[in-house]
């Protein structure tokens, strides 16, 4: 049984929310002051009661906490899901599904990222299982993009173990033709980071030899790439593994800024 429903529809040239239902543990909040006047947008928040999405609380025995999120996009509209990062408690077993159903002309911005867990009580990949689907399907039944994300605690090794010092990952989906700029923009970004970040020095040059007497070569604390999908590219998918949850925020931050006009503010801009 749906636990809630949120219908967004143009009403006199205007965005507007005709329908919002939803009942416990689930609550929308739509405020009215988040972005200018002038702006054609509808916000809405998800929270949950007791803690929220955010925060997965320790399984109880067997028991997975779940979450499933479907929407449907309709033509020329533009859907944004912009959450803060999964945080796991220790034990914790978490499973997401989202589906997005677009038109060829719809358009979507996607941020699904989780941390290590609550670093302040030293909990670093401490949960048991973390599970997140995305799917996005064209014209209803025709698969676009299909992914899944599995974190899972094995016999052979733990979490903390793959990940390393890693302690974020992330996977930003920009798909349509109003994120045009953007996808182009995070695209060049993404080159120059990650060229800036694994460049080596030609062997035998003076700057390797002193990095490889000094010991110095090291991993990169941000890793990033990017890919296309869908007919003629229309959609970019970015992943990011990164060893602060800080360092995500201003990338997302950086990369999302020229949203402004789309959205009202720019995302992530509370995290400065």
């Amino acid at each position: 049984m749906e636990t809630g429903k949120v219908i967004v529809e143009k009403v006199r040239g205007k965005s507007t929310l005709t329908k919002c239902f939803s009942k416990y543990p689930l609550k929308f909040i739509n405020p009215k002051n988040v972005a200018p006047s002038q702006t054609d947008v509808v916000w809405i928040y998800a929270i949950t009661y007791g803690g929220g999405i955010v925060s997965v609380y320790k399984a109880v025995g067997t028991k997975i906490s779940e979450q499933v999120l479907e929407a449907r996009i309709g033509s020329n509209a533009f859907l944004a899901v912009i959450p803060d990062p999964v945080t796991c408690f220790s034990t914790a077993k978490y499973s997401q599904k989202q589906v997005f159903k677009v038109m060829s002309d719809s358009s979507l911005l996607l941020v699904d990222w989780i941390t290590s867990g609550r670093h302040e009580t030293g909990e670093k990949w401490n949960f048991d299982l973390y599970r997140s689907m995305n799917n996005i399907f064209h014209n209803d039944d025709e698969p676009l993009f299909l992914d899944t994300a599995l974190l899972e605690q094995g016999t052979c090794s733990d979490i903390a173990e793959r990940m390393q010092d890693y302690q974020v990952i992330a996977m930003v989906i920009l798909l349509g033709p109003k994120l045009k700029h953007v996808q182009n923009q995070i695209q060049e970004d993404v080159k120059k980071i990650m060229s800036q970040s694994l460049h080596m020095p030609t062997i035998g040059s003076r700057q390797s030899t002193s990095r490889h007497n000094d010991h110095h070569l090291t991993k990169p604390s941000f890793l990033a790439s990017c890919s296309i999908f869908g007919p003629k590219g229309i959609g970019v998918v970015t992943r990011i593994a990164a060893m602060t949850t800080e360092s995500v925020y201003n990338f997302l931050q950086h990369q999302l800024s020229s949203m402004e006009p789309l959205l009202g503010v720019k995302p992530y801009s509370y995290a400065s």
